[in-house]
């Protein structure tokens, strides 16, 4: 008890006194996860409204597809872009395993098909509700879209934000595609795994505790979010 008592004072002190070296960790972390969130908003904003205005064959199948990737396990993700991104893969010659650019790519698909799928269900319930209004004034295609994106902003920040959420929490895609390099790949979840095993519990409850601050915090937003866009359309 009186260790844990220990190992927990040390680790406020490494917080309070904003050590160097859990600072670089955690600034690498919130680099790579805002970058992943922002490359998948990106790209699943638009697909998730595509998915939901435009009928071609196998869109059923694919929205499948993107629903189940929705749970799929991390270290999975992980695997499929170490595989890629290896000497011996497609990508190998680009020398991008155990960069931070490779982690970016692992959370990015890790995030995509959330922040996809939940588009696509924002986006077809207010063409449910708009979509006689924008059919009678012959809105172009591209135009349904933005409008209905635009008009969805305040859910589709909510789920960009829990992307960043789930982004910021994983530990095994990172881990398989980084390395977990001191200095160059370590994130907040990897550091804690690799202390923890080590027995250096200070610097993992240290960042442990920062990781809980601002996944809360992101959470906490998300729920403001939702509050004030209620009260907003009523």
């Amino acid at each position: 008890m009186s260790d844990l008592s220990q190992a927990l004072s040390l680790a406020l002190d490494l917080v309070v006194r904003l050590d160097p070296q859990m600072l670089g960790i955690v600034r690498l972390s919130v680099l790579v996860s805002g970058s992943a969130v922002l490359l998948a908003g990106l790209i699943g904003l638009p697909l998730g409204a595509l998915l939901a205005l435009v009928g071609f064959p196998g869109r059923g199948a694919l929205v499948v597809i993107l629903n189940a990737f929705m749970g799929l396990p991390p270290v999975v993700i992980g695997l499929g872009v170490y595989l890629l991104l290896s000497r011996a893969g497609p990508l190998g010659e680009a020398g991008l395993l155990f960069t931070p650019t490779a982690m970016v790519i692992a959370q990015t698909l890790l995030v995509l098909p959330i922040i996809a799928a939940l588009s696509r269900q924002v986006v077809a319930d207010l063409w449910e509700e708009y979509g006689e209004q924008l059919r009678s004034l012959d809105v172009s295609g591209g135009g349904r879209m933005a409008t209905l994106l635009w008009d969805g902003r305040f859910s589709l920040a909510t789920a960009i934000l829990a992307g960043f959420g789930r982004a910021a929490a994983e530990v095994g895609a990172v881990m398989i595609v980084g390395g977990n390099i001191k200095g160059v790949t370590r994130t907040m979840t990897t550091t804690i795994a690799l202390e923890t095993s080590k027995g250096d519990l200070p610097l993992a409850l240290g960042l442990g505790l920062i990781l809980i601050a601002l996944v809360t915090s992101v959470n906490a937003v998300v729920f403001l979010l939702g509050q004030w866009a209620r009260r907003r359309t009523g």
